[in-house]
């Protein structure tokens, strides 16, 4: 009797051809341009001590923080009226304000970026570098 050959079937297997991977597109970052650009509006209304810290990855709160102290109530009042019409030009939405009447701790909430305009002496007194000590400063 013969024996049989026997020979495994071999399957053909179709190389799987690969799309090369499109690159990422960096997409800008919108909210540091804002907190830029607010820190700008800030100093060119002759606030003081301008500080713009990021806060990714720091806070769940929010991206950016843009502090700055100004003079007087009048003057703090126009700088966060002037942040308000750059981020309607940049398409930023403001979710909150507080402290505008008292003119002592002005808050403008934008989600990703949260801008402090105080007067010196509660700027002195919350002392949020501090707090957000760990944050990498941005230069504007």
């Amino acid at each position: 009797m013969a024996k049989k050959k026997i020979t495994k079937k071999k399957t053909s297997k179709k190389a799987s051809v690969t799309k090369p991977r499109a690159r990422k597109k960096a997409v800008p970052d919108t909210a540091m341009e804002f907190a830029i650009e607010a820190a700008k509006v800030a100093a060119e209304r002759h606030c003081t001590g301008i500080v713009v810290l990021d806060l990714r990855g720091i806070s769940p709160a929010t991206d950016y923080f843009v502090i700055a102290t100004g003079t007087s109530g009048r003057q703090m009042r126009t700088v966060a009226d002037e942040i308000c019409q750059e981020a309607k030009k940049q398409n930023q939405q403001r979710f909150g304000w507080a402290g505008y009447e008292q003119g002592r701790w002005i808050v403008l909430d934008f989600i990703d970026v949260v801008v402090h305009i105080f007067d010196s002496e509660y700027r002195d007194y919350y002392d949020l570098e501090l707090l957000w000590g760990d944050a990498k400063r941005i230069d504007y």
